[in-house]
């Protein structure tokens, strides 16, 4: 396996820290630049990133798999062939196909190409030059490939024989990458795990502004709820959320959507304490509840996790799982409190220590995972690892 290439991450780490730039100068001036994402949906953490990414590097051309139909309308994203295919309708059935995608994307050639990547999309390789610098983003190495059991979405029958020689695939098709980033930690050690390589980790961009300034004061509400957000799927387990609440004798809010929808709300029938359900609530109306809320919920495993991040903007602590990406983002005893457990009686009783935290010192934690900061932490990255 290639060995890791530029600065080692101690002083990466200290040069990114040292430098004072907010992303928006030109970078690599002189240069030719593609950026690649996988598809392009609704908008969600991935998705993010890669406009942040097309925000710092404005003169790339962009390339995606496909887009959804409503997507980003001002975006000029090139699509690959998937796209004019059926496949576009099913992740599970295209990803052996991805790979390929990405190797036939363009015949173009490039001075650099950076990737954000959540299954294949660090394999692509575009035009026939050697001198071409590769470098790429990766929020997880592809769930459904290498930890199917992760969340239950990747089990399916479908991928068992196939996984295999996907991994092996998936192996091969990115020795040319030059340098990789890491979302967290988690996702490093993930890709050390798996890949067999190192990465600079640099978290994810949250709109920590926005949710920092606090709604009309008709709007606010009293901090006297529990809140859960995210989307309704087993691994989140807004099942236990439900107990916990049941556990702290507290109303809870659950906000999102998901196939979990109708067992959760048959579960909240059988409880004691109420059960409110937000359906998709607009960013404004999600501000409004983190506000209002006197601590979120978030007893999941996560590579990183933006939600916990947009409730401390807002004063919000959390209290949640020690483990994944909640250990980066919340400090213990100061902006939430973590447990390593799922007993619902451990989250109760660290509940009734909420009063021992400073809400300013929970929202001013929170400026750590800025825009700001993302953009010229990728900026240095970029430089760095693009001469």
């Amino acid at each position: 396996m290639r060995p890791p290439t530029g600065l080692n991450i101690e002083e990466r780490d200290h040069a990114m820290a040292s430098d004072a730039r907010t992303g928006q100068a030109a970078l690599l001036p002189g240069k030719s630049v593609a950026i690649v994402h996988e598809w392009f949906g609704a908008t969600g953490g991935s998705e993010n990133v890669f406009l942040a990414i097309n925000s710092v590097l404005p003169q790339a051309k962009g390339f995606v798999l496909w887009r959804d139909r409503d997507a980003h309308r001002g975006a000029a994203f090139h699509e690959s062939w998937l796209a004019r295919t059926p496949l576009r309708r099913s992740k599970a059935l295209a990803l052996p196909f991805m790979p390929l995608a990405w190797r036939t994307l363009t015949r173009e050639t490039f001075d650099v190409v950076v990737s954000s990547s959540h299954a294949f999309a660090h394999t692509a390789k575009v035009g026939r030059s050697d001198h071409t610098r590769y470098l790429s983003y990766v929020h997880s190495p592809a769930r459904y490939i290498w930890s199917p059991g992760f969340d239950g979405r990747g089990s399916s029958g479908a991928l068992t024989l196939p996984r295999k020689v996907l991994q092996e695939v998936d192996l091969r098709m990115s020795r040319h990458v030059h340098s990789y980033a890491a979302n967290s930690s988690e996702v490093r050690a993930r890709i050390e795990r798996f890949w067999k390589r190192d990465a600079y980790v640099i978290h994810p961009p949250v709109d920590v502004d926005y949710f920092a300034a606090a709604p009309a004061p008709q709007q606010a509400q009293s901090r006297d709820y529990l809140l859960g957000v995210g989307r309704w799927i087993p691994y989140k387990n807004f099942d236990l959320m439900i107990q916990i609440a049941e556990a702290a004798r507290l109303p809870l809010v659950i906000a999102g959507s998901g196939p979990m929808e109708a067992a959760l709300r048959r579960q909240a029938a059988t409880v004691t304490v109420p059960v409110t359900f937000e359906r998709q609530p607009s960013r404004e109306r999600l501000r409004e509840l983190y506000w209002g809320a006197r601590a979120l919920i978030f007893p999941t495993h996560e590579d990183f996790g933006i939600i916990p991040v947009e409730a401390m903007a807002c004063g919000t602590p959390v209290l949640g799982l020690g483990s994944g990406g909640l250990l980066e983002t919340v400090v213990d005893g100061k902006t939430g409190f973590l447990t390593g457990s799922l007993q619902p009686r451990d989250y109760a009783d660290r509940l009734r220590r909420l009063d021992e935290l400073d809400r300013t010192v929970v929202s001013a934690h929170a400026g750590n995972f800025s825009e700001a900061v993302f953009r010229r932490r990728l900026a240095t990255w970029i430089e760095a690892e693009a001469a």
